[in-house]
């Protein structure tokens, strides 16, 4: 579990979060969403501890990581996996060697034992025997698998995910969705995601926060969303007259299932 309480960071002048508190939990695809410049990026990055904040704590397992000592980071990074936006794979270096790039950092393993893990990984993420392919062979949807394998090699107890159906066709975001949906639960890894792929929102929003201006608005799940009365939340949601007419239809549904 790790716990945002009342963090605000600025640049400048310019306050892009203002006391945002909430609670992100273990074996749940936790959701960050919001429009452009609403601050999701810059908590996601305090979160995982790239960016300082400027007041207010961010508690794993109860302890603030901005309070830790430069060890007891170190060993909490290494229970932090990472899925980012471009997969940011090293284009010289193939599948296999990609994925173990964690274990040789932070792992004394032998070879034979890196190896075996990350056929472990592959496999996990249906990648099996691509371990001598490079990154230019392969698909966006298998970069984004690769990546994924990458994440989740150390076995991480937290899996940080920034927008990581960009660029992906429909049916391969569903895909990806589903596979991290499988591993969060499968593990019990406590995983945060910064999206704004609706469909994402729906099928994988076991807890989702929003955010307006730098400001928590609204905080639930994909079956709260479609009844919310925030008016800023239902222009985002439901922007388009296709989302429109699917959240008079749950209602609809929902009323009908209610009268019998």
């Amino acid at each position: 579990m790790i716990e945002v309480k009342n963090i605000s960071k600025s640049f400048g002048t310019k306050n892009v979060l203002n006391d945002v508190s909430c609670v992100m939990e273990s074996g749940r695809i936790n959701l960050i969403i919001g429009t452009s410049g609403s601050g999701k990026t810059v908590l996601l990055k305090c979160m995982v501890g790239l960016m300082p904040v400027d007041k207010g704590e961010v508690l794993y397992e109860g302890a603030d990581f901005f309070q830790l000592d430069e060890n007891a980071r170190k060993e909490l990074r290494t229970q932090i996996g990472m899925l980012f936006q471009g997969s940011a794979l090293f284009d010289s270096l193939t599948v296999e060697h990609n994925v173990m790039f964690p274990l040789d950092m932070f792992t004394k393993k032998t070879l034979s034992e890196k190896k075996k893990r990350v056929n472990e990984v592959l496999d996990r993420v249906n990648l099996k025997d691509t371990n001598l392919k490079y990154p230019a062979e392969l698909s966006g949807g298998m970069k984004k698998r690769v990546a994924l394998a990458r994440a989740i090699v150390l076995n991480p107890k937290y899996l940080f995910c920034d927008e990581p159906n960009s660029g992906l066709d429909p049916q391969t975001s569903l895909v990806i969705d589903k596979l991290i949906d499988e591993i969060t639960k499968e593990y019990n890894i406590t995983t945060i995601m910064n999206t704004h792929d609706m469909n994402t929102v729906m099928e994988s929003g076991d807890h989702i926060v929003y955010l307006h201006q730098g400001m928590k608005r609204w905080e639930g799940n994909k079956h709260d969303i479609i009844y919310s009365e925030d008016e800023y939340l239902n222009q985002f949601i439901f922007a388009s007259d296709f989302l429109k007419d699917a959240k008079r239809m749950r209602i609809m549904n929902e009323a009908t299932r209610n009268t019998k």
